[in-house]
């Protein structure tokens, strides 16, 4: 039998536009973020270490928290078979006590970067901490973010903090007072530089926008570096 013989074809795939001017909105949900706010630490490490050679080092550090615990309450519908052999539904307020499950916490990891001195035994320059859904709402990991945010602006560090989820609770570390006093905006960049912890850079942006370009310190007299968030976003 004979076999057949097929031409392959060299097939080019080509890569579609990234669909909006700046975030996508899509990406907020809390299912998607945190995968996609893994890949952008990664995306802005990436971006930022060409210019820190050859004294810093973007490193990729994680912060660790137990979310829970929680709790579960079945909804219980019971059926019992009365003496004529048919089927009688109870009312809920006859059903039987339910059983209430403890479930463990869930150990939750959030990446973030931070700027490392290989010229001062790897200390730390500038930290850059992105924002996440369940850090604007309270729980353990608000509770979390806010414990890393104290002890970021305790030490002799720059602090950058970016927001690109709209909904939820201010997190950040400039007075929410004080960004209410802004034009309306959708996503905050916000730079604190050691150690006039009173002064803040704000980069607004609203959602037909392109994220900011935002300039992250080093140590004086270096010259700051820059982050391009729309380019390691669209990659």
């Amino acid at each position: 039998m004979a076999g057949k013989v097929c031409n392959a074809r060299s097939v080019t795939v080509e890569r579609l536009p990234y669909p909006f001017p700046g975030m996508n909105p899509y990406l907020e949900h809390p299912v998607l973020w945190e995968p996609t706010r893994a890949r952008l630490v990664i995306a802005i490490a990436n971006q930022l270490q060409p210019q820190l050679d050859p004294r810093y080092i973007a490193s990729i550090e994680e912060r660790v928290y137990v979310e829970g615990p929680r709790r579960r309450k079945p909804d219980v519908w019971v059926e019992k078979k009365p003496e004529n052999g048919g089927l009688a539904t109870l009312p809920r307020t006859d059903a039987d006590t339910a059983i209430i499950v403890e479930v463990e916490g869930l150990e939750v990891r959030q990446r973030r970067i931070e700027v490392l001195d290989s010229y001062d035994d790897m200390k730390i320059v500038t930290a850059i901490e992105l924002v996440s859904p369940s850090n604007k709402v309270s729980g353990a990991a608000r509770e979390s973010y806010q414990d890393k945010q104290e002890e970021i602006l305790s030490r002799d560090c720059h602090f950058i903090e970016i927001d690109l989820i709209r909904r939820g609770s201010h997190v950040m570390s400039v007075p929410e007072w004080r960004v209410a006093q802004l034009d309306s905006y959708d996503y905050l960049v916000c730079v604190n530089r050691w150690p006039d912890r009173h002064r803040f850079e704000l980069y607004p942006c609203k959602l037909n926008e392109r994220l900011p370009r935002t300039k992250v310190p080093l140590v004086a007299p270096d010259a700051d570096v820059t982050l391009d968030l729309q380019a390691a976003l669209e990659q």
